[in-house]
Protein backbone atom coordinates (compact mmCIF):
# COMPACT_ATOMS: atom_id res chain seq x y z
CA UNK A 1 0.00 0.00 0.00
CA UNK A 2 1.40 3.22 -0.94
CA UNK A 3 0.10 6.84 -0.55
CA UNK A 4 -0.38 9.19 -3.30
CA UNK A 5 0.87 12.69 -3.33
CA UNK A 6 -0.76 14.52 -6.34
CA UNK A 7 0.83 17.30 -7.87
CA UNK A 8 -0.36 19.15 -10.97
CA UNK A 9 1.70 22.01 -13.54
CA UNK A 10 -0.31 23.70 -15.84
CA UNK A 11 2.62 25.48 -18.38
CA UNK A 12 1.56 29.49 -18.80
CA UNK A 13 2.81 28.68 -21.82
CA UNK A 14 2.55 25.73 -24.08
CA UNK A 15 4.80 25.91 -26.87
CA UNK A 16 2.19 26.71 -30.36
CA UNK A 17 -1.03 27.02 -27.74
CA UNK A 18 -2.41 29.87 -28.06
CA UNK A 19 -3.26 32.13 -24.96
CA UNK A 20 -7.24 32.03 -25.46
CA UNK A 21 -7.45 28.51 -26.06
CA UNK A 22 -8.42 26.71 -23.20
CA UNK A 23 -5.97 22.77 -23.00
CA UNK A 24 -9.11 21.70 -20.37
CA UNK A 25 -11.87 22.93 -22.96
CA UNK A 26 -10.00 21.54 -26.34
CA UNK A 27 -11.00 19.29 -28.94
CA UNK A 28 -9.10 15.91 -28.74
CA UNK A 29 -6.76 16.16 -25.95
CA UNK A 30 -5.20 12.79 -25.46
CA UNK A 31 -4.41 11.51 -22.17
CA UNK A 32 -1.51 9.14 -21.31
CA UNK A 33 -0.19 7.74 -18.55
CA UNK A 34 3.19 6.71 -17.17
CA UNK A 35 5.11 5.42 -14.19
CA UNK A 36 8.97 5.99 -13.03
CA UNK A 37 10.97 6.32 -9.89
CA UNK A 38 13.37 8.14 -7.80
CA UNK A 39 16.02 5.12 -7.93
CA UNK A 40 18.93 5.96 -5.41
CA UNK A 41 21.77 4.13 -3.66
CA UNK A 42 24.24 4.78 -1.08
CA UNK A 43 28.02 4.78 -1.78
CA UNK A 44 30.54 4.17 0.25
CA UNK A 45 30.42 7.45 2.44
CA UNK A 46 26.94 6.35 3.52
CA UNK A 47 25.50 9.96 1.14
CA UNK A 48 22.44 8.96 -1.17
CA UNK A 49 23.10 9.41 -4.83
CA UNK A 50 20.15 9.49 -7.29
CA UNK A 51 20.20 8.26 -10.93
CA UNK A 52 19.28 11.01 -13.14
CA UNK A 53 19.07 10.27 -17.18
CA UNK A 54 20.06 12.77 -20.09
CA UNK A 55 16.92 12.30 -22.37
CA UNK A 56 19.36 14.49 -25.10
CA UNK A 57 17.17 17.60 -24.23
CA UNK A 58 16.94 17.19 -20.75
CA UNK A 59 17.58 15.17 -18.05
CA UNK A 60 14.89 13.03 -15.80
CA UNK A 61 14.19 10.24 -14.06
CA UNK A 62 13.32 6.62 -15.96
CA UNK A 63 9.96 6.31 -16.78
CA UNK A 64 7.70 5.38 -19.39
CA UNK A 65 4.30 4.41 -20.80
CA UNK A 66 2.04 2.24 -18.32
CA UNK A 67 1.04 -0.84 -20.76
CA UNK A 68 -2.06 -3.25 -21.33
CA UNK A 69 -1.99 -5.13 -18.19
CA UNK A 70 0.16 -3.66 -16.30
CA UNK A 71 -0.19 -1.43 -12.89
CA UNK A 72 1.51 1.56 -12.10
CA UNK A 73 4.53 -0.30 -10.06
CA UNK A 74 5.23 -2.79 -12.38
CA UNK A 75 5.61 -0.41 -15.36
CA UNK A 76 7.87 1.55 -13.03
CA UNK A 77 9.57 -1.70 -12.46
CA UNK A 78 9.74 -2.71 -16.43
CA UNK A 79 11.02 1.01 -17.30
CA UNK A 80 13.75 0.94 -14.58
CA UNK A 81 14.77 -2.29 -16.16
CA UNK A 82 14.68 -0.99 -20.05
CA UNK A 83 16.26 2.48 -19.16
CA UNK A 84 18.34 1.41 -17.03
CA UNK A 85 19.42 -2.32 -16.59
CA UNK A 86 19.36 -2.15 -13.07
CA UNK A 87 17.11 -5.33 -11.89
CA UNK A 88 17.40 -5.25 -8.26
CA UNK A 89 15.40 -2.51 -6.24
CA UNK A 90 13.57 -2.16 -3.37
CA UNK A 91 10.59 -0.19 -4.03
CA UNK A 92 9.42 2.18 -1.07
CA UNK A 93 5.59 1.07 -0.04
CA UNK A 94 5.09 4.18 1.35
CA UNK A 95 6.37 6.32 -1.33
CA UNK A 96 3.86 7.81 -4.23
CA UNK A 97 3.84 10.81 -6.09
CA UNK A 98 1.67 12.24 -8.90
CA UNK A 99 2.17 14.75 -11.63
CA UNK A 100 0.28 15.59 -14.45
CA UNK A 101 1.16 18.31 -17.32
CA UNK A 102 -0.39 19.08 -20.61
CA UNK A 103 1.99 19.23 -23.89
CA UNK A 104 1.89 19.70 -27.96
CA UNK A 105 3.14 16.76 -29.27
CA UNK A 106 5.09 16.96 -32.35
CA UNK A 107 2.16 15.67 -34.46
CA UNK A 108 0.41 19.13 -33.15
CA UNK A 109 -2.06 17.37 -30.93
CA UNK A 110 -2.73 18.80 -27.47
CA UNK A 111 -1.52 15.60 -24.66
CA UNK A 112 -2.36 15.45 -21.03
CA UNK A 113 0.33 13.10 -18.98
CA UNK A 114 -0.14 11.92 -15.73
CA UNK A 115 3.32 10.40 -14.29
CA UNK A 116 3.08 8.51 -11.00
CA UNK A 117 6.76 8.47 -9.24
CA UNK A 118 7.91 5.64 -7.29
CA UNK A 119 11.07 5.92 -4.44
CA UNK A 120 13.61 3.03 -4.99
CA UNK A 121 17.07 1.98 -3.28
CA UNK A 122 19.38 -0.34 -5.40
CA UNK A 123 22.56 -1.85 -4.39
CA UNK A 124 24.21 -1.56 -8.08
CA UNK A 125 26.38 1.17 -9.76
CA UNK A 126 26.06 -0.26 -12.92
CA UNK A 127 23.85 1.07 -15.50
CA UNK A 128 23.33 0.32 -19.02
CA UNK A 129 21.43 2.98 -20.74
CA UNK A 130 18.66 2.31 -23.43
CA UNK A 131 18.82 3.91 -27.02
CA UNK A 132 16.60 6.73 -25.56
CA UNK A 133 19.13 8.27 -23.98
CA UNK A 134 22.32 9.71 -24.16
CA UNK A 135 24.29 9.32 -20.72
CA UNK A 136 23.52 9.36 -16.98
CA UNK A 137 24.88 10.44 -13.73
CA UNK A 138 24.30 9.44 -10.39
CA UNK A 139 24.26 12.60 -8.06
CA UNK A 140 23.61 13.61 -4.30
CA UNK A 141 20.39 15.51 -3.32
CA UNK A 142 22.03 19.23 -3.96
CA UNK A 143 23.70 18.48 -7.59
CA UNK A 144 20.53 16.06 -8.88
CA UNK A 145 18.24 19.27 -7.68
CA UNK A 146 19.96 21.28 -9.99
CA UNK A 147 20.56 19.31 -12.67
CA UNK A 148 16.99 17.93 -12.77
CA UNK A 149 15.21 19.74 -15.67
CA UNK A 150 12.12 20.61 -14.46
CA UNK A 151 10.21 22.27 -12.37
CA UNK A 152 7.77 19.30 -11.74
CA UNK A 153 10.43 16.82 -11.56
CA UNK A 154 12.51 18.71 -8.47
CA UNK A 155 9.10 18.45 -6.68
CA UNK A 156 9.07 14.92 -6.71
CA UNK A 157 12.64 14.67 -5.46
CA UNK A 158 12.05 17.42 -2.91
CA UNK A 159 8.90 15.08 -1.93
CA UNK A 160 11.53 11.99 -1.84
CA UNK A 161 14.00 13.49 0.34
CA UNK A 162 11.25 14.72 2.80
CA UNK A 163 10.19 11.02 3.06
CA UNK A 164 13.81 9.75 3.28
CA UNK A 165 14.35 12.12 6.37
Amino acid sequence: MYFLLRVSFAPSRLRGLHQSESPAKSQGVKHERSAGCIIYRVDERGERLFLLLDYGSHWDYPKGHVEAGEDDLMAARRELEEETGITQADFDPGFAQEISYIFRSRKGGLIQKAVIFFLAKTESAAVTISHEHVGYEWLDASAAMKRVSYANARAVLAAGLKHLA
